[in-house]
């Protein structure tokens, strides 16, 4: 029987082109994760907004109630807000809470509150994002401009 003649060898993948491929896709999934990461904080940052501005309108309502707004403990249990982000009090994105204003007796909670929340999570471009019944809202993040968007 002559080399011709024998029936055609299986033929599979060499070590060398499962390498390269291998290496391909080390270079897809550096260049995708950061973007991934970047995505799922933006993603956090507006969970984070949105149960702030829930939380605010929460004081809001507890002040034509009251006569006054409630200072909250960021993740404080036991009261009659919401002080987290999400669904899952036990993992949440951010802790919310509420303060007096800068400048303003910290008795008097009649004229202005300053809800933060807290992010749980590394966010060194966003930070704790704020928002005062007065109307300013900022962040203590390296990337302010980032935090409201």
């Amino acid at each position: 029987m002559t080399h011709r003649d024998r029936p055609a060898a299986r033929r599979g993948f060499t070590l060398i082109e499962l390498m390269i491929t291998v290496a391909i896709v080390g270079i897809l999934a550096a260049i995708a994760y950061p973007s991934y990461q970047d995505s799922v904080r933006k993603g956090k940052r507006a969970e984070g907004r949105s149960a702030l501005i829930d939380f605010m309108q929460q004081q809001e309502r507890f002040l034509t109630q009251t006569g006054s707004y409630s200072v909250v403990t960021p993740g404080q249990t036991g009261v009659a807000f919401k002080t987290f982000s999400g669904d899952n009090a036990t993992s949440p994105a951010y802790k919310i809470g509420a303060e007096a204003c800068p400048g303003t007796p910290a008795p008097s909670m009649r004229e202005c509150v300053r809800v933060v929340a807290v992010p749980q999570f590394t966010d060194d471009d966003g930070g704790t994002l704020r928002i005062m019944s007065t109307g300013p809202r900022d962040c203590t993040g390296a990337k302010p401009q980032l935090c409201w968007k």
